[in-house]
């Protein structure tokens, strides 16, 4: 799996997962349709009119597949619906030099790949809007300037990745082995 795009900065520390996604659209079980809600109250002003300075609003960088964040992304309450909400807005993968854990681990299950590279790399990124960059998660390192950055993926994540499976969808490729056992199990 390689995600080829350019990116959009949004060069603000701590953004929380209500920044993210604010609670008042976490009614739904749906992920499509939440991409709207995506930093809904940075993207719109009072009257819900897009804010022509937010990034996402910008035209140069309306069809970024990457966002670049300032550290500590993703912090505050677990709530799956942050990530979902930044993939339904077309957001392929989030790099920063800090993500949350647990936002982390929600954005790998659902497939949005949250790489944390160091803080060199992140800082050049963060200087420089729309560079086109890579994510390579069958190589873990997210690529730009013709060099390579590594990022931590843990192997079954990986695996999970570049199969396109979920954690369920894991065990579920695993039924037969596990009705095997089952069978030979002594009751």
């Amino acid at each position: 799996m390689r995600i080829e795009s350019r990116t959009a900065v949004l060069p603000v520390e701590h953004i929380d997962t209500d920044q993210i996604i604010p609670a008042r659209f976490l009614t739904t079980t749906q992920r499509q349709g939440l991409g709207k809600h995506a930093f809904a109250d940075w993207r719109y002003d009072p009257s819900g009119y897009p804010r022509p300075e937010f990034v996402l609003n910008q035209p140069a960088f309306s069809d970024a597949a990457i966002l670049v964040t300032g550290r500590n992304f993703g912090c505050g309450s677990s709530r799956e619906h942050a990530p979902w909400a930044l993939l339904d807005a077309g957001i392929r993968a989030v790099i920063s030099s800090e993500i949350a854990d647990i936002f982390r681990s929600n954005a790998m299950k659902n497939g949005l790949i949250a790489c944390v590279i160091d803080a060199d790399a992140h800082r050049q990124l963060m200087h420089q809007p729309g560079l086109a960059v890579a994510v390579d998660v069958q190589r873990a390192v997210v690529e730009f300037d013709g060099k390579s950055f590594p990022f931590p993926i843990d192997p079954f994540t990986q695996h999970c990745l570049l199969n396109q499976l979920d954690p369920l969808g894991y065990i579920l490729q695993q039924a037969q082995a596990i009705a095997a056992f089952e069978a030979s199990a002594v009751r």
